[in-house]
């Protein structure tokens, strides 16, 4: 079952690969279904291929398909917004599929520690981040502070890109939260009985917890450089 948004979203896409073969930029879907930011087409986006009715094509940012339509849709297509008209000359060749530099705003919660634990989750900042680097899910950012991840290719002042979730394989990068106070960026594994925290860099020491001191709050999905 769809909500009308998503299934007005779904037609404007199929309609447009019929008659183009090229799915609709971000931009074009947020003004299509009149939305205020793209942030609203990303969660639509993810719903849709949650529920197996799109799927993203791989290493090509604008690439939608349609896997299915609901039986609502076949019955009696939801009215579209059209495209705007485009004047076509009779020779010119088919139009191909073409990188998008469309974005998404996630929320900043503040500063996470790759060191000794810091608050994290504070902030009401917002980032723009690439509709690429991120899957599925819902997602907010992270100012890194400290050195300790380096070695993971994590440095001072990156953005940590988060999806949330509330739990973690081995090995995964998470934000943990100690004791309902601290947040920490660290690998995630188990130790036994306990869970352990471990760096990237061999000038810090595996922090190690009992199960019931530690939350996970994310794991890590993409990350951005400032260059200055």
């Amino acid at each position: 079952m769809l909500t009308p948004k998503q299934q007005e979203l779904l037609s404007f896409i199929q309609t447009r690969l019929e008659e183009g073969g090229v799915s609709p930029s971000f931009e074009e879907m947020k003004d299509a279904l009149d939305l205020r930011s793209k942030s609203g087409i990303h969660r639509l986006i993810n719903a849709l291929e949650e529920r197996g009715f799109i799927r993203r094509l791989p290493n090509r940012a604008r690439a939608l398909e349609v896997l299915k339509l609901p039986d609502a849709m076949h019955r009696a297509p939801a009215p579209v917004i059209a495209p705007q008209p485009k004047v076509v000359s009779p020779v010119q060749p088919p139009m191909l599929p073409t990188a998008a530099n469309d974005v998404i705003e996630i929320p900043l919660h503040g500063r996470i520690a790759a060191g000794v634990p810091i608050e994290a989750m504070e902030g009401h900042a917002m980032l723009s981040v690439p509709a690429a680097l991120l899957g599925a899910g819902d997602h907010y950012a992270l100012e890194v502070s400290g050195d300790s991840m380096m070695e993971a290719g994590i440095l001072d002042g990156d953005f940590a890109l988060i999806q949330r979730t509330e739990t973690a394989r081995e090995g995964q990068i998470v934000v943990a939260l100690i004791d309902e106070a601290e947040a920490t960026l660290k690998y995630f594994r188990r130790e036994g009985a306990k869970v352990r925290l471990d760096p990237a860099n061999a000038a810090y020491e595996p922090q190690i917890y009992d199960p019931r001191q530690v939350r996970i709050q994310g794991k890590l999905a993409g990350l951005l450089r400032r260059y200055n």
